[in-house]
């Protein structure tokens, strides 16, 4: 269960609390910026928490223990907070987040509800989109490459190497016969096609059948 501070507590046993969310982020090069749902900028923590930035708490997972937990937060494109420019110039990229629950005619009385880091912004239906991250997400992240027949491309990322014209509406399994036959584009295939599988280890010899080296594909 979540610790309340005294203030807040009361508050909202009384019914009296007038309750908002405050988001507070702060990228790398040290800028602080600050959002809220309420209908008016608020100042929190020294900084002013912009009201016309149509911020709003999206979906999120509160998790405990070993688990990466996230929210996300929805906006509109504000050019004197997030701009295009910054954005695509990733400025934003892993700064530090917090969600404060507060009383906006009191913001002395609050709560913390998640800290953790801006994982990326995306456009979604005319709006941006935040999906923030816990601060266990960094266990889950996949180090380096590991072995394997498939590709661990993203199909259409820089690694792919296709575009959105030429993948049209398919969509790929990331199989050598997929790459080559349906996308021709075996030269950026990021597997190993001929690696030895389970289906390998388990075969018997046999006679009659041509053993000369060459490709399994």
């Amino acid at each position: 269960m979540r610790e309340l501070e005294g203030a807040l507590a009361a508050r909202i046993e009384s019914g009296a609390a007038r309750l908002c969310h405050v988001w507070l982020l702060e990228r790398r090069d040290g800028v602080k910026l600050g959002f809220t749902d309420h209908d008016r900028d608020l100042e929190f923590e020294g900084v002013v928490c912009r009201a016309g930035s149509g911020w709003t708490l999206g979906s999120g997972e509160a998790v405990s223990g070993m688990e990466a937990g996230g929210w996300s937060a929805s906006g509109a494109l504000d050019d004197e907070a997030l701009s295009e420019a910054d954005i695509q110039a990733g400025l934003f990229d892993a700064a530090d987040v917090e969600l404060w629950r507060v009383d906006w005619a009191d913001v002395s009385a609050r709560v913390k509800l998640w800290a953790g880091t801006l994982r990326k912004i995306r456009r979604e239906a005319g709006a941006i989109v935040a999906d923030l991250e816990g601060p266990m997400a960094v266990l889950d992240r996949v180090v380096g490459r590991t072995y394997g027949r498939d590709c661990d491309a993203v199909l259409g990322d820089e690694r792919c190497g296709l575009s959105a014209e030429v993948i049209g509406g398919r969509r790929c399994d990331r199989t050598w016969r997929t790459c080559v036959e349906e996308f021709a584009n075996g030269l950026n295939f990021r597997g190993f096609p001929d690696m030895p599988g389970a289906d390998f280890v388990l075969t018997r010899a046999t006679g009659g059948v041509r053993r000369d080296g060459a490709s399994r594909r």
